[in-house]
């Protein structure tokens, strides 16, 4: 998913999108672990698109904390 898409979502559609990755994550690593799967670029990518929503989620906390300390 592209960092410009991520940017544009609401807080809470942040939230849910980062629930949402960390299912089909979850259910994944299941897959592989029983052997049904073996897509490791889908598990890379998945753990990449949950980094850049946190990376989002923790900036716009770290400027509204910088906001609330400047007033």
């Amino acid at each position: 998913m592209k960092v410009d898409k991520i940017r544009n979502q609401t807080d809470a559609e942040l939230q849910d999108h980062e629930r949402q990755l960390a299912d089909q994550l979850f259910k994944l690593k299941f897959q592989l672990n029983m052997g049904q799967t073996e897509s490791l670029k889908k598990i890379r990518g998945l753990r990449k698109d949950i980094a850049r929503v946190k990376t989002i989620i923790g900036e716009r906390a770290r400027g509204a904390q910088a906001t609330t300390e400047k007033k």
